[in-house]
């Protein structure tokens, strides 16, 4: 089952039935799913990576549980020299101490792999929200958009089997966008 696909048309599949998979996210030693993809695809990815700690914004600090700072990690996702997506991924602080991840090169198989190591293992299953929104003044000039453009969102979360959030992420995507999901049907 594939992953991220750029067709020949430039239009990017992101198919979420099988990205998140151990085999998929470490295939050939590649840094996370979307290094994978991208290779898989045969283009170039290149990631600009910016960790720090802030305090999360409200929607996603409620989702942690985290009254204080997180961990962010602000990346801008390349094909080469063309920007994909923005991706910022918020932590817990003790979550990403444990994993090790607050430095910019995470490893095989990126943060997911990391928090599996530590013991914060996402298991079979993670939710994804995906909402069509305007785009803020910031991402609209970093995705080469005008002012007030509709970008996807999709915001990922993902939980330990009690139940608690150890990462949320939000992908902003532009235009040249195919998203693909599976439901159960029983």
């Amino acid at each position: 089952m594939a992953s991220n696909t750029i067709g020949t048309d430039g239009v990017i599949l992101r198919d979420a039935r099988s990205r998140y998979r151990t085999d998929k996210r470490e295939e050939n030693g590649a840094h996370g799913a979307y290094d994978a993809e991208v290779r898989r695809s045969g283009g170039a990815p290149r990631t600009e990576v910016d960790v720090r700690r802030e305090t999360a914004p409200a929607d996603v600090a409620e989702l942690l549980g985290a009254q204080d700072e997180v961990v962010v990690r602000a990346r801008r996702m390349y094909d080469g020299d063309r920007l994909i997506q923005l991706a910022t991924t918020y932590i817990p602080v003790d979550v990403a101490q444990t994993a090790d991840i607050e430095q910019v090169d995470t490893g095989v198989g990126g943060i997911i792999s990391r928090m599996r190591e530590a013991g914060f293992d996402q298991g079979d299953e993670a939710t994804e929200d995906v909402e069509l929104r305007a785009a803020t003044a910031n991402e609209a000039a970093a995705l080469g958009l005008q002012d007030g453009a509709k970008v996807l969102t999709i915001n990922h979360v993902g939980r330990v089997e009690d139940g608690r959030v150890v990462e949320v992420t939000q992908h902003v995507l532009s235009d040249g966008w195919k998203l693909r999901y599976s439901v159960p049907l029983v």
